[in-house]
């Protein structure tokens, strides 16, 4: 049964830092394109950063150069490193993985930037 846990979720001042990180219980996870997103109260569910099975990433404009995904195969977990937080940076972030035309997420974690 895949699952996608997220954690490390939080309350951070703005300017602050987290890590988010998802733990995977798939098969093969080198080989599934896995992703982070994240919903606003009344807002869609928007892509935060991508990273394939090449490692090849990909970054929505307003995260480049403060967030960075990246995946350890090994442990089977994808993380994401999020720097100079800032309030509307608040969402629920979720974990997503896709492999053979499946789609895959996790439950989600709340990460709330306020002062």
């Amino acid at each position: 049964q895949v699952q996608l846990v997220e954690s490390g979720g939080g309350l951070v001042q703005p300017g602050g830092s987290l890590r988010l990180t998802c733990t995977a219980s798939v098969l093969d996870f080198s080989g599934w394109i896995m992703g982070w997103y994240r919903q606003a109260p009344g807002k869609p569910r928007e892509l935060v950063a991508s990273i394939s099975d090449t490692h090849k990433t990909n970054y929505a404009d307003s995260v480049k150069g403060r967030f960075t995904i990246f995946r350890d195969n090994v442990k089977d977990t994808l993380h994401l490193y999020m720097r100079n937080l800032k309030p509307e940076d608040t969402a629920v972030y979720y974990c997503r993985g896709t492999v053979g035309g499946n789609l895959y997420w996790g439950q989600g974690t709340q990460v709330t930037v306020s002062s």
